[in-house]
């Protein structure tokens, strides 16, 4: 009797999933007035757009914009950013430390830090981990897991290396001089959840975090912020050289990074950069629709992802993006890029904006990796 129940239980589960109904008002994951929509979004406090004609008024503006829209940050500690070294090890011509720094009163955030031997102060990166719809890793995405981790993670971390084409970015970065840091964002790896990582919850408990008045996406930006400022506090990291680089949504969190942050002086995003009417239409079968992990309420009404990013201006950046790439439809690729340049080129500054599409998909290939050490090396 129970097992014909469950059949019949199962049945009618599958028979409610596929029904469908002949008015309908969303079709993949998009509103059928979508076109209406993107034709209504004019970015009224653009560079350009805006009646603020003194650029750094209009940088103070729209930086304010911004986290008005990201909702309250979280409390600061009241301690301050204190940290525990919980593990140490020396690896070729760096050392390698696991933190738990307390970036707010509410929670710790675990990392890894690279540390180079000799005489500092260093110049900085602050290497932030992708999203891969791969919750289980976070800061091991970036840096080779420490020896005290645990077998599963280290062999998890050695498999998702296939992005990276087989090389951990951190540590390429630190036997190259410079010190590294890298955090687990909310969700990922050990700021995961009790009943283990799926990302199918993602959207669930970002949801629920809105009904306390927080935007999980925008604490992802906040402890960025607030992690580069812990890093530039360390007297082995050279404070006027302190940069920030990442793939997918990693470069997502880097060019932001750059945007709301003063301590930013060059950025790399690898595959993350589009205008939302490209991002958010019918026009490709696949694309990265945004979603919790990249979206403050009521910020595309304002500003787009290339406006937000040219608040990093007159900083260096470099942007990198594929051509094969399913996610970031070339068009607004190239939209995105020569929006940004025009406001670099407004301040003389256009020479310190590269932007780059290159003949690879969705990935973070060691040329990549080694451009941005070129480009690193140079501005920082």
């Amino acid at each position: 009797m129970r097992t014909k129940l469950l059949f019949c239980c199962a049945l009618i589960a599958m028979t409610v999933s596929a029904q469908q109904r002949e008015k309908y008002e969303f079709s993949r994951n998009l509103p059928v007035y979508a076109d209406s929509l993107i034709k209504d979004l004019t970015y009224p406090l653009a560079w350009g757009h805006s009646d603020i004609q003194d650029f750094n008024e209009w940088k103070r503006v729209a930086r304010q914009k911004v986290f008005d829209c990201m909702l309250p940050a979280p409390p600061s500690p009241d301690e301050g950013y204190t940290v525990r070294v919980l593990f140490e090890e020396q690896r070729d011509g760096y050392k390698a430390r696991k933190l738990e720094i307390r970036l707010s009163r509410y929670y710790t955030v675990p990392a890894y830090i690279l540390i180079p031997d000799g005489k500092g102060p260093f110049p900085a990166v602050n290497a932030l981990h992708d999203h891969g719809a791969h919750l289980f890793i976070g800061k091991e995405k970036m840096i080779r897991p420490l020896a005290c981790e645990d077998s599963t993670v280290i062999k998890d971390a050695e498999e998702w290396l296939a992005g990276y084409q087989g090389q951990f970015f951190g540590d390429y970065l630190a036997k190259n001089g410079f010190v590294v840091l890298s955090t687990d964002a909310p969700m990922w790896g050990e700021r995961g959840q009790q009943e283990g990582a799926r990302r199918d919850r993602y959207d669930m408990i970002a949801g629920n975090m809105m009904m306390y008045g927080i935007d999980l996406s925008a604490y992802m930006t906040y402890d960025d912020i607030a992690a580069t400022e812990w890093l530039s506090r360390q007297p082995y990291v050279d404070a006027r050289r302190i940069g920030c680089t990442g793939w997918s949504m990693g470069a997502y969190r880097a060019w932001m990074l750059a945007a709301l942050s003063d301590h930013i002086r060059a950025a790399v995003p690898i595959c993350w950069m589009v205008t939302t009417d490209e991002q958010m239409s019918f026009k490709y079968k696949r694309t990265e629709n945004g979603g919790f992990a990249n979206c403050f309420p009521g910020l595309r009404r304002w500003l787009d992802y290339p406006h937000v990013a040219s608040l990093a201006c007159p900083n260096a950046m470099l942007f990198i993006n594929g051509a094969q790439d399913k996610l970031f439809p070339v068009a607004g690729v190239e939209k995105a890029f020569a929006t940004m340049h025009d406001v670099w080129r407004s301040q003389g500054a256009d020479e310190r904006l590269v932007t780059e599409i290159w003949d690879m998909p969705h990935s973070c290939p060691r040329e990549a990796q080694r451009r941005a050490l070129e480009f690193f090396r140079k501005h920082l």
